[in-house]
């Protein structure tokens, strides 16, 4: 405890040349106005800052505005404490376990409000057998932070009170230069934290930044350091790559980058599949669509997508061994779902919605009775039709299925009885007759 006391106050007693000196961007170099960050963010820092304490919007918020991009969310950096954000909004709360932050709701946002960082000691800062952070709760200086943060582009401090950007890393003509450029060893950020090579890949992908080969040369040989993230950190790495809005470039990137092996462990076979790969890459491309017009887009649905032709596969193989159709398809869902647990944690709620439009898919074959109907009323219909549809657009099924059931869906009800498709059978089962037992309806025989 004392050693590492006396670590914290020799590196605080560092000369300040050790840290870059800030540039102060004016609006008209950088072009981010006051009325382009979230009212909610603007009032964060006005708050912080009436009192006495620095408080800017930083991150991912300014870099895409820069960029001409709408930001999804507002993080908010400050040299207050957790404890003293706390105090000064009622609707907030502190959360995290490797580093406090305290979230502040106001109406329907909510802010992410960070103290700012210090710089890490090797031998203070609690790490696992493989160089990744597992605690980073003490806090520092803002040129600190702005050093520990990951890349150039990503250590932007917004003032809304002036509308400058405070720029300790060159990170504003690195994204002139359309450059994505480390803070810092890459090797020794990488193996703090190996999720910054996916991150790499994904803001290289969304922006359209070339990333600086000195950053890039050693993704390749330091992939296999993914195998130590957790995988509830690495589902929610994925989804935002997935999700962004340039998922076909994102993993044309991972794969450019060799991180794709391991990171969805049936995502090479899936791609290898000459059907699959159609599937797959038809559902990026309509997810990506989806997310640039605002739409609404759903988790589960992609990942359903993604494993979809590993459950097909594991489903014809169990009905090949004789299996019955239903119970087979279930076994398959729970095996190819289980194996991919083991390195994504997929929430159980995704995970109830990935299985429920796979259960849809053999009740589309049934076209006749009451089926049709009651298919209707279920309410993942749409997207076990779009499932459906994508299927079709993919090869695997004819297109007439989809069609006829958005027909179906449209018609009135006149119309829909006259629609009905018999199944291949002809007819219905006919009812088994029983057999009455022997000696029934007869006189029962009289006492000797």
């Amino acid at each position: 405890m004392i050693r590492k006391l006396l670590r914290r106050v020799f590196r605080r007693a560092a000369p300040a040349n050790a840290l870059p000196d800030p540039a102060v961007i004016p609006v008209s170099r950088h072009g981010v106005r006051r009325e382009q960050i979230s009212p909610a963010a603007n009032k964060v820092c006005t708050v912080l800052q009436e009192a006495g304490h620095k408080a800017y919007v930083v991150g991912g918020a300014v870099r895409d505005i820069i960029v001409g991009q709408t930001p999804k969310d507002f993080d908010v950096a400050t040299s207050a404490t957790p404890e003293e954000v706390r105090a000064l909004f009622r609707r907030s709360r502190i959360i995290g376990r490797r580093f406090k932050i305290v979230h502040v709701m106001s109406g329907p946002e909510t802010i992410e409000v960070s103290t700012f960082r210090a710089m890490q000691d090797a031998e203070s800062t609690e790490t696992d057998e493989h160089g990744r952070v597992l605690r980073d709760n003490v806090f520092g200086s803002m040129a600190e932070d702005a050093t520990r943060r990951d890349f150039t582009v990503n250590a932007l401090y917004y003032n809304p009170s002036d509308e400058t950007v405070i720029d300790y890393h060159h990170g504003v003509a690195d994204l002139q230069q359309k450059t994505l450029r480390m803070i810092g060893d890459p090797r020794v950020r990488y193996r703090e934290d190996p999720v910054r090579m996916l991150r790499a890949a994904r803001l290289g992908a969304k922006l359209g930044l070339t990333i600086d080969p000195a950053a890039r040369a050693p993704i390749r040989e330091m992939a296999e350091l993914l195998e130590n993230v957790p995988p509830a950190r690495l589902f929610d790495e994925m989804l935002k790559l997935l999700m962004s809005g340039h998922a076909v470039k994102c993993l044309r990137q991972l794969r450019e980058e060799g991180l794709h092996h391991g990171l969805l462990p049936l995502l090479d076979v899936i791609l290898e599949q000459p059907l699959g790969e159609r599937f797959v890459w038809l559902s990026l491309e309509n997810t990506d669509d989806r997310v640039r017009q605002g739409k609404p887009v759903s988790p589960g649905f992609l990942f359903a997508t993604l494993l979809w032709h590993e459950v097909l596969a594991d489903w014809e193989a169990r009905k090949a061994d004789g299996a019955h159709s239903q119970p087979a398809l279930f076994d398959a869902m729970d095996a190819v779902l289980d194996k991919q647990s083991g390195k994504l944690a997929i929430t159980r709620r995704i995970a109830g919605d990935i299985k429920e439009i796979w259960a849809l898919q053999p009740r589309f074959e049934k076209r006749a009775g009451k089926t049709p109907y009651r298919l209707l009323e279920q309410p993942r219909y749409r997207a076990g039709w779009d499932f459906l549809r994508l299927r079709a657009q993919s090869g695997e099924i004819p297109m007439e299925l989809p069609d006829w059931w958005d027909a179906f869906a449209d018609a009135n009800p006149d119309s829909r009885e006259s629609m009905l498709v018999p199944d291949k059978a002809g007819t219905a089962k006919k009812r088994r007759r029983r057999r009455k037992p022997s000696g029934a309806g007869s006189n029962p025989p009289a006492d000797a």
